[in-house]
C-alpha cells in the first residue's frame, strides 16, 4: 500500500500480489524465447489434457514458443482418492481442516433459483464431480451453501459455491504467503526459468473427514459436500502453501520458488537445468502431485541478470 498527498485529501494506492504475480508471469511469456521445451506425457484410455503425471523418463520436446491457451476451453476435473491412477496427496502429508468457531451458529442458505441454461450448466459440474470422486452426497449437513456460475472467457460457466457464512465462523490462519517482490528478485543471475502449474491444485489435497459436510452446497440434483478442499475456502491458499514448502524445503531459494500452486524452478546456467527441473519432478511423484501441461512453460531465458 502506498499513499501520497493531493489536494482533496491523502490518496491511496492499494496493490493486488495476484495482479503482480500475473503481470510477471506475462513478461516472459510475452518475451523472444530461445528455446520453449514442454513435456509429452503419454497415458492410456485417457485424454491428453485430462491430468499431467510427471514421467519418470520426461522427454523434452523443443516448441518455437509458449502458446496462449487462456481461452481455450479447460476441463476442470478433480482427482479421486479411491482411484489409484489419479492419487492426489497423501492426507498422512496434509488435509485441509476447518476450525470453525462454535459461538457461529451453523447456515443454511436461501436456496437460489436458476435459469434453465444455468441449471443445465450446473447439473453437468455435478455429474462431472461425482465421476472424479471430489464430491459426495450428504444427508442432515448443518451449513448448507448454495453454488454460483460464474461465466469464464470461453464462454463456459464456471461453478463457484457460496462459503461467505462459513468463512466468517472460521478464524483466519496466518501462515504467511511469500512476497512478491522477493520472488521477482530472487530470478537474477539465472540463465533459465521453468514455470509450473498444479493441475487443479487445490483438489489435490483432501479435507479433513470430519470436516467435509461443513462444505455442503444444495442443487436441484441434491446436497453434496467436498471431499477435497475446494476453492473458496477460507485459508485454502495457506493450507497450500504449507504443502508445498514442506515439500520443496531443500529447493526454495536453491533453485525453485513456489508462490501457492504456481512454482518456478530457475537455474543460474542451462546445462544445469535439466538435472534441476528432474530434481523437482522427483519431487513432484514422490508427493503425488499432477501438473497441468497447458499451463507449463519449460526453459524461458530469464529477463534479468
Amino acid at each position: 500500500m502506498m499513499k501520497f498527498p493531493t489536494e482533496y485529501g491523502v490518496g491511496v494506492v492499494k496493490g493486488s500480489q495476484e495482479m503482480a504475480r500475473r503481470a510477471n508471469l506475462s513478461v516472459y511469456r510475452d518475451r523472444e524465447v530461445r528455446q520453449v521445451y514442454m513435456v509429452t506425457v503419454q497415458q492410456e484410455d485417457r485424454e491428453p489434457e485430462e491430468q499431467a503425471e510427471v514421467p519418470k523418463d520426461f522427454e523434452l520436446d523443443p516448441r518455437e514458443g509458449p502458446e496462449d491457451r487462456e481461452d481455450e476451453p479447460t476441463q476442470e476435473v478433480a482427482l479421486d482418492p479411491e482411484d489409484p491412477d489419479m492419487l492426489g496427496v497423501d492426507p498422512k502429508v496434509i488435509s485441509h481442516h476447518l476450525s470453525t468457531d462454535p459461538e457461529f451458529r451453523p447456515v443454511v442458505q436461501k436456496r437460489r433459483l436458476f435459469n434453465p441454461e444455468r441449471s443445465v450448466a450446473i447439473k453437468k459440474e455435478v455429474e462431472k464431480l461425482l465421476s472424479a470422486g471430489s464430491i459426495r452426497e450428504v444427508k442432515y449437513p448443518e451449513w448448507v451453501a448454495n453454488v454460483v456460475l460464474v461465466k469464464k472467457k470461453n464462454k463456459q460457466w464456471r461453478m463457484c459455491v457460496d462459503f461467505t457464512d462459513l468463512n466468517k465462523a472460521c478464524p483466519k490462519d496466518s501462515f504467511p504467503l511469500p512476497r512478491i517482490d522477493q520472488l521477482v528478485d530472487a530470478t537474477a543471475g539465472h540463465e533459465l526459468l521453468s514455470f509450473m502449474d498444479a493441475y487443479s491444485g487445490y483438489n489435490q489435497i483432501r479435507m479433513n473427514k470430519a470436516d467435509e459436510e461443513k462444505t455442503s452446497f444444495t442443487t436441484d440434483q441434491g446436497l453434496y459436500c467436498y471431499k477435497v478442499m475446494p476453492f473458496g475456502l477460507k485459508n485454502a491458499g495457506a493450507t497450500y502453501q504449507r504443502l508445498v514448502n514442506r515439500m520443496f524445503a531443500r529447493q526454495i531459494g536453491k533453485n525453485m520458488e513456489v508462490y501457492v500452486d504456481d512454482m518456478l524452478t530457475k537455474s543460474t546456467t542451462a546445462e544445469k537445468h535439466a538435472e534441476d527441473l528432474k530434481e523437482t519432478f522427483d519431487v513432484l511423484r514422490k508427493y503425488q502431485m499432477k501438473l497441468n501441461p497447458s499451463k507449463c512453460v519449460f526453459g524461458v531465458p530469464s529477463g534479468r541478470g
